[in-house]
């Protein structure tokens, strides 16, 4: 008889995954009776959310077999699929912290998430307790597939699937802000209603209902074929889904007509390149050189707004405590019918089912789908999903000045995980000295050397 398909969550705790992958599983068919393992450090967060899957599970008809754990090694054997979303320390503070210590030798980042010094030691911290995972994956469930949510995505997907015999896939959903970009442009043309609040992609509360409302209008009007790095990602292609209209050319002339503090980088990068990118301006600008100038401060010519780290954060605790009375039976789960799980439910129940499934962007190891990237770089481009697997779309080549601005970018994140797996501080330099963040040899010795201080007990590799 076969085995009822399992699927382990690392990370689970967190409000997001409650409210949204932990429900787009359990409510999809395909899944019927599986199996799910929870697994989270934090046993009160924990608690929470598996209270909640306990009442989908009933409610929902799920039949689920589910078990919680605060230890993933007990919950790996036997796993098909593991989904990641873990992240080290308390995010925020350690975000803002990646921030400030740069600024101590003269280092402006744009954002610190997942380039310049912050992407560094924010995959540092990460590195290390992803790759204990994948190591006991090689041992307990050698053919899951890793599905990662935990950024900074290409250098944990890198990590994983050049330094173990795990199989990883990244998912974001930063391409539906190319999606929504494209609406606000194409708006008068298409029919798009744009909400007035809207006025950029930035991550603030007062933006996201904006942002979604117009990217519910446009995505079943066009397509949009997007590849290149995760959060550097490039339209390669806009069409018509009724029509087939290529809609690109309209496009780049209706975008020049917005108002120009729309996206301000995005527009200045569109124009000299020829090639729109994706992400909005907050993630773009972490991999470009010309946002870091302490002279010029070209973050206020652009209206760069930093990550509200205080805000987001109480914002995560709003979050569990909603699914705390949700799990209690406080409140109505009626929503979470709705709910979408970042492409997680799509990679497994294609799988499982041996269905086909179109996947708009995933992040995989280079074996050619974008021509001239370096090969087993992680990547990211649509996928096809089916029973034997995960299968990359292949794009061709970027367009060469693009293509180097994405090869510097690969550079830099393997040097960030080399350094990490191997806790080697001339390859964490080096990748500190090819960011475009830093200018300075002597200034980035100082900085690596205040990260690996500050993080010494999330970065015992460096200190061994």
């Amino acid at each position: 008889m076969t085995q009822p398909t399992k699927i382990t969550v690392i990370g689970a705790g967190s409000a997001s995954f409650g409210e949204n992958t932990l429900s787009a599983i359990m409510r999809s068919k395909k899944l019927h009776g599986a199996t799910l393992a929870l697994v989270d450090r934090n046993e009160d967060s924990l608690a929470i959310v598996s209270r909640l899957a306990d009442r989908l599970n009933r409610e929902w008809d799920a039949q689920f077999t589910i078990a919680s754990y605060t230890n993933h090694e007990e919950a790996l054997p036997d796993s098909n699929f593991v989904v990641n979303a873990i992240e080290v320390g308390a995010r925020e503070n350690l975000w803002k912290q990646d921030f400030e210590i740069p600024l101590k030798y003269g280092v402006r980042q744009p954002y610190a998430e997942n380039g310049g010094p912050g992407g560094f030691a924010h995959a540092a911290r990460n590195i290390g307790p992803i790759m204990h995972i994948a190591h006991h994956m090689e041992e307990a469930c050698p053919d899951a597939w890793f599905i990662n949510f935990t950024n900074p995505m290409i250098r944990i997907c890198d990590a994983v699937n050049r330094h173990s015999r795990i199989k990883a896939v990244g998912l974001c959903h930063q391409i539906y802000v190319g999606y929504v970009m494209v609406g606000v442009a194409l708006a008068k043309d298409l029919g798009i209603e744009v909400p007035e609040e809207l006025t950029g992609m930035h991550a603030a509360i007062d933006q996201f209902a904006g942002q979604y409302r117009v990217r519910q209008q446009t995505v079943p009007l066009i397509d949009i074929r997007a590849a290149g790095l995760n959060h550097f990602t490039w339209i390669l292609s806009i069409h018509d889904r009724r029509t087939g209209e290529d809609l690109y050319p309209l496009f780049r002339k209706r975008f020049f007509e917005l108002d120009p503090a729309f996206e301000p980088l995005t527009r200045d990068v569109f124009s000299a390149f020829d090639l729109f990118p994706v992400p909005g301006d907050t993630h773009l600008c972490e991999y470009l050189p010309w946002v870091s100038d302490s002279q010029t401060q070209p973050w206020d010519k652009y209206n760069i707004r930093l990550y509200d780290w205080d805000l987001m954060a109480s914002f995560r605790d709003f979050g569990l405590d909603h699914i705390s009375e949700m799990a209690g039976g406080h409140q109505t789960i009626e929503h979470l019918l709705d709910t979408d799980s970042e492409g997680a439910v799509e990679m497994i129940e294609n799988q499982v089912s041996a269905t086909t499934h179109y996947h708009l962007a995933a992040n995989l190891p280079n074996v050619g789908q974008i021509a001239n990237l370096p090969y087993g770089a992680a990547v990211e481009t649509p996928v096809i999903v089916d029973g034997a697997g995960i299968h990359p779309v292949h794009v061709g080549a970027l367009p060469e000045p693009v293509a180097e601005l994405c090869r510097r970018e690969t550079m830099v994140a393997q040097l960030c995980v080399d350094a990490a797996v191997e806790g080697n501080r001339a390859k964490a330099l080096q990748c500190l000295l090819l960011d475009p963040v830093i200018t300075d040899i002597e200034t980035g010795r100082k900085i690596l050397d205040d990260y690996l201080t500050s993080y010494k007990e999330y970065l015992p590799q460096f200190w061994q």
